[in-house]
């Protein structure tokens, strides 16, 4: 298979990069630090369509193939990790409304989507569920033309800006659990539904990640997505999928910043008369870092091009996913070495890549569900090694 990015695919990359390095990397480092939100960047965003990426262009968004998806998150998450998470449970979100919505749910809510005058994210997680979703106890119960929704969600990115919120609930206590689950399209302005607090946390700083409560909250049944119960995890296993990529790509980019400050590092820091450039220990490292930063990249590549295909690509995703992670886990601890003292310190940008890789490793679903998933769909006969 050919991993050559296309012409179309090129020029974005490249337009992508240049905002990047012009108005991202010039600020990350202070506004991440001092607590800043990165309004200014948001809006730009906003101009160039990247709260579009998943949205049918008839609705007026970009409906990216799944590489150039990749690209975007690549790119930013070079720059500022957090700032890619502001269009990353976005993009999930769009793709889930724009594939399973109804109609007048995608006249609803999708063009304002695109432009990002309005934000959303996904609430699945719950202070007691996080990996096994089927554990969740956010009830709905059916009251005439609503229900009525009860229940806490945690790790919300978007949370003060999601207009609507799509939240996992489960519309009924059937066994399997998966088939009482669904998803509704939360309005915020509704009484009872609070974001009670923001989390703090070690890094994925830029974009705030919140604690939800919702207390008998009534919510139309016209909100209710696709319209059919019991559909909420496949909805939701379909948008992971995306998910799953949307990671992968952030990882690269992160492992691409650490390794870039790492060669640059070492090409101008002298020990002993001479740049430690030259010194073979660096330079293995350096080696190592490459190779297997590129292998990430063209893994994630090659999982965003089965989704472009149709058909799912769950093996695929979770193989990119865990495999990323773990590389910009190790690239952002070997550029810290590289570094020596000043890569502790908060005047360099590698401490920050630290801080922020171990979230990959765990978003989206930690990385041993990863290996589950991946082995299952082997030995089920589902997935295989090899072209």
């Amino acid at each position: 298979m050919d991993f050559e990015l296309t012409a179309e695919q090129q020029a974005f990359r490249e337009t992508l990069r240049a905002f990047v390095d012009k108005e991202i990397m010039p600020v990350a480092v202070e506004w991440e630090h001092s607590g800043r939100q990165p309004t200014e960047i948001v809006e730009k965003m906003k101009r160039m369509g990247l709260f579009g990426l998943s949205v049918p262009e008839e609705y007026g968004g970009l409906a990216v193939d799944m590489v150039s998806f990749a690209l975007v998150f690549e790119e930013i998450a070079r720059g500022w990790m957090g700032v890619a998470g502001t269009i990353g449970s976005h993009s999930i979100a769009c793709s889930m409304i724009a594939r399973h919505g109804t109609a007048e749910q995608k006249r609803l809510h999708l063009p304002d989507l695109a432009t990002g005058a309005r934000r959303t994210g996904i609430a699945l997680t719950e202070p007691g569920a996080g990996t096994d979703l089927q554990g969740i106890t956010t009830r709905a119960v059916r009251d005439g033309d609503h229900y009525v929704v009860t229940g806490t969600k945690t790790w919300i990115t978007n949370a003060r800006h999601a207009d609507p919120l799509p939240v996992l609930v489960k519309t009924s206590l059937t066994e399997p659990a998966h088939k009482g689950m669904s998803v509704l399209l939360v309005d915020p302005a509704s009484e009872g539904f609070g974001v009670s607090r923001d989390l703090p946390k070690l890094g994925y700083k830029g974009t705030e990640t919140c604690e939800v409560v919702l207390e008998e909250v009534r919510v139309p049944v016209a909100a209710l997505l696709g319209g059919v119960e019991g559909r909420g995890m496949q909805q939701v296993l379909a948008g992971l999928e995306l998910g799953r990529i949307n990671i992968a790509a952030r990882a690269v980019g992160v492992a691409q910043a650490a390794y870039d400050a790492a060669l640059g590092y070492a090409r101008e820091r002298t020990a002993f008369g001479r740049p430690i450039a030259g010194f073979q220990a660096v330079q293995l490292k350096l080696a190592d870092l490459a190779t297997e930063i590129q292998a990430a990249r063209l893994l994630t590549y090659w999982a965003a091009s089965r989704a472009d295909g149709g058909a799912r690509a769950d093996m695929e995703a979770s193989m990119a996913k865990y495999f990323a992670s773990e590389v910009a886990l190790k690239a952002s601890l070997e550029s810290m070495r590289i570094h020596g003292g000043y890569g502790y310190s908060q005047e360099y940008v590698v401490e920050r890549l630290y801080r922020d890789a171990p979230l990959m490793a765990i978003g989206e679903g930690t990385n041993d569900v990863q290996r589950l998933v991946i082995a299952r769909a082997l030995v089920s006969g589902k997935g295989r090694v090899g072209w």
